[in-house]
């Protein structure tokens, strides 16, 4: 078939017609109103021909005249992805030449240079999409535009927004002219611009009558003709909107702010990682005496903070308990909320604090904090002692032969907590040590100054990874030709067969293959299982020619820098405030010994997690060789409850597997994350006014003391990057798999983070520039911009 008309389409016609048209005639089926037409089919330009006789009979059954002529390829108005005037439309064709050329060149405009690179940003296969095109009569309109039937800007689903122009409309989609805006949410509304009240209530329940018959919210075409008769165009999801928080009983707005960048995470957690996250972040809290809901939104955990934001007494302190690991950006869009009449303090109302530590707990924390300060070596040698039990402990018993087996093994540790005292306190001991100077030297001492003297950190266990590294490249430069001519992937596949030329590689994975970029996410591979990032980083590491770049140089240079600041800072803070002097210059010889060990309670969480993921494989392979699962890690995309339904019941979970990697590859490919939601869909940080900054500057945070220039270098996955010496790292956000890239830049810029977050900690022990909490970041700046990165300023000026 290759010529159809809109009026008869049916449901699951579109690999035929393509996007465009399967919609179309949805809201034929549905009863609105829509221009007549007929579409030239994929089987047409699957056969190579232009069935000219039959788009002239068609063009004749439509009266001749003017029509649109649009593309429809099977990938275009997609849930995911709606190819927006990235193919070709034609207005106002007439005649039968003028028409069988458009229809070509739309059939062309597949293979366009824009719609090739939309292709490739969407990870959608060129050779699986094919082109059908639309022909429609053209809508004599005085008035078009279009309608979203959710705020696309904020995500709020109670608004709608309406643009109109005079005409056509092509000022709206294409945005060359002037448009009137129009924002509904309901209420009543007085004619204005282009639109009557009449014309916008109209539109309004339209839109209302689409989101629901068609199930999400739409972006709409539409015109009305010159005799005030509105017609639609075209209707597809709004595919930019993040998704909506679980619906509750609440019918007051809740807020949630988003908990996984404080583990350097922006991607979507796989469903098995989820429960394992939500239990280390709900313990975190409860340090702190909160108890919070911690929830999945688009594969993301979001903490719910309603109960916290309207409790009088946890909101006088909830913006400061932010500083340390939420940071700027999440404290500036809670001080928004809690000015929010709608989340004023309630009289009566207390927020559960079944975290609040009891006095035993309290007087174990004080005796803990203090015996490490008062012997910081001491608390060393028992923490890593301790992980080192840790580490032996996390191995699974031997007698576990069963699938049954290694789900209960699972099951126990996922319940169980690795938060020993040994570890604990003297983290604590270092983060106060490094935090309360500033306060104590406000004055006497700049951020900056402060900053400096906490880097080059020794006894952090990702630094030593990153120069453990180092020296394993040194070692390997004999084989510099092969690493660095050689793709990651190809030489990781040589490493496991064992025709990789030995270069130390198992013993750092003994030591650190416990490790990955999102490391604590149980869905993601380790660098033991898969080790193409760790090969991807030696070549970075070759790259470094100039020896005063050498790792080990760059960090012992911060650590003299920071020692000599140090001594200088004491020695005028005691002549300008002898008493606080002291005690800041205390603390911070404290931070120096202590500081460094932040990292040392992640690294000892991650041996248990290593257990847990191995076992899952096991039990992954099990089902997989029973034809529940098509393979063992498709056991990610399940929680241990289905997991249990599969063990115990023999349920096939393939179905469930298949749909759940759908919505994570989608969600991968999501390039920014709300800081805090609206039960509405609001994103809360968009309603925020945005600061004022000079022209090519971009705002943020300085996180790491001082400037560098140079070129931008965007990565959003380091497992391949490629980062060259001096460059400017800039990044949606950064864990310690990201760090080894630090090592060869000359600066750090990330969208999101905390002060005292793992990439701003080991950018400071590097001595690196860093400036976190840069909006948009990572498509504000291209690769090869030259930028300066000015942690005083806490300012990014792309050149």
């Amino acid at each position: 078939m290759h010529v159809i008309a809109l009026s008869e389409l049916a449901d699951g016609m579109a690999d035929l017609v393509g996007g465009k048209a399967a919609g179309l005639g949805a809201l034929i089926r549905l009863g609105e109103r829509v221009p007549a037409g007929f579409c030239v089919t994929t089987a047409a330009q699957a056969a190579g021909v232009l069935p000219a006789a039959e788009i002239e009979a068609a063009y004749r059954q439509l009266g001749g005249g003017p029509v649109a002529v649009r593309s429809s390829a099977t990938a275009e108005d997609l849930p995911d992805a709606s190819f927006a005037g990235i193919q070709d439309t034609f207005l106002g064709v007439t005649g039968l030449a003028d028409l069988l050329s458009a229809v070509e060149k739309c059939r062309h405009s597949l293979h366009a240079d824009r719609a090739v690179a939309y292709r490739d940003a969407h990870d959608i296969d060129h050779g699986s999409v094919r082109m059908a095109v639309v022909v429609q009569r053209m809508v004599d309109a005085a008035v078009a535009g279009v309608l979203f039937t959710a705020n696309p800007v904020t995500g709020r689903r109670t608004e709608m927004v309406v643009e109109a122009a005079a005409g056509l409309g092509t000022a709206v989609v294409d945005g060359a002219g002037d448009v009137d805006r129009y924002v509904l949410d309901g209420s009543p509304r007085p004619a204005q611009g282009s639109l009557t009240a009449a014309q916008l209530d109209e539109l309004h329940a339209v839109g209302e009558r689409l989101q629901r018959r068609l199930g999400a919210p739409q972006d709409v075409e539409w015109a009305y003709d010159r005799q005030g008769v509105l017609w639609l165009l075209q209707s597809r999801p709004i595919t930019t909107l993040f998704p909506l928080p679980p619906a509750t009983d609440d019918p007051e707005p809740r807020v949630y702010l988003e908990f996984g960048h404080v583990q350097g995470m922006l991607r979507p957690v796989t469903p098995m990682g989820m429960s394992t996250l939500k239990s280390v972040i709900v313990a975190m809290l409860a340090s702190l005496g909160l108890r919070v809901e911690v929830t999945d939104i688009g594969g993301r955990l979001y903490g719910d903070l309603t109960d916290l934001a309207r409790d009088p007494s946890a909101r006088k302190r909830l913006v400061k308990l932010m500083a340390v690991d939420f940071g700027p950006r999440a404290q500036a869009v809670m001080e928004r909320v809690l000015d929010d009449p709608r989340f004023a303090p309630r009289r009566g109302r207390r927020a559960e604090r079944g975290g609040t530590p009891d006095a035993r707990t309290a007087l174990r924390a004080l005796i803990g904090v203090l015996r490490a300060l008062a012997r910081p070596a001491a608390a060393r040698t028992r923490l890593f002692r301790e992980i080192d039990r840790l580490a032996a402990d996390s191995a699974a018993p031997a007698e576990l032969r069963t699938a049954a087996d290694r789900l209960q093994f699972v099951r126990h540790e996922e319940a169980s907590s690795s938060g020993a005292d040994a570890i604990v306190w003297p983290i604590v001991a270092g983060m106060l040590a490094a935090a309360l100077p500033g306060h104590l030297l406000k004055g006497v001492a700049e951020r900056d100054e402060i900053d400096t003297v906490l880097g080059g950190m020794p006894h952090n266990v990702t630094i030593e990874m990153d120069l453990a590294l180092w020296r394993l490249t040194e070692r390997a430069r004999e084989h510099r030709d092969l690493l660095l001519s050689t793709a990651p992937g190809e030489l990781a596949d040589r490493y496991r067969r064992g025709t990789l030329p030995e270069i130390g590689l198992a013993a750092f994975l003994d030591r650190y293959g416990h490790r990955a970029v999102a490391e604590v996410d149980l869905g993601v591979p380790r660098w033991a299982e898969d080790p193409t990032p760790v090969f991807a980083m030696i070549a970075n590491y070759l790259r470094v020619t100039d020896p005063e770049q050498a790792p080990d140089r760059r960090f012992a240079r911060a650590a003299a820098t920071a020692e000599a600041t140090l001594d200088r800072l004491v020695v005028r803070a005691r002549r300008r405030r002898p008493v606080r002097g002291r005690i800041a210059g205390f603390l911070l010889r404290r931070a120096r010994s202590l500081a460094g060990l932040r990292e040392a309670g992640k690294f000892a969480g991650l041996y248990r997690l290593r257990e847990m993921r191995r076992q899952l494989l096991l039990i992954g392979a099990d089902l997989a060789d029973g034809g529940l699962l098509a393979r063992p890690d498709d056991i990610m995309f399940l929680n241990l409850e289905e997991v249990a339904a599969a063990v115990h019941q023999g349920v096939d979970q393939r179905p469930t597997v298949v749909a759940r990697r759908a919505v994570h590859e989608r969600e991968l490919r999501r390039r920014t994350v709300p800081v805090a939601l609206l039960s509405d869909g609001t994103d809360l940080e968009a309603a925020l006014p945005v600061p004022a900054v000079a022209s090519g500057a971009l705002r943020g945070v300085g996180a790491a003391a001082g400037a560098a220039t140079g070129p931008a270098r965007v990565v959003r996955d380091p497992a391949t990057a490629r980062l060259e010496p001096g460059e400017i790292l800039v990044a949606p956000t950064t864990d310690p798999g990201w760090t080894p890239l630090f090592l060869t830049a000359a600066g750090l810029v990330t969208e999101t983070g905390a002060v005292m977050a793992h990439g701003p900690t080991v950018a400071r022990e590097y001595g690196i520039p860093a400036v976190i909490c840069v909006p948009d970041a990572t498509r504000l700046i291209r690769t090869g911009d030259i930028v300066t990165v000015d942690a005083a300023a806490g300012t990014v000026t792309v050149r």
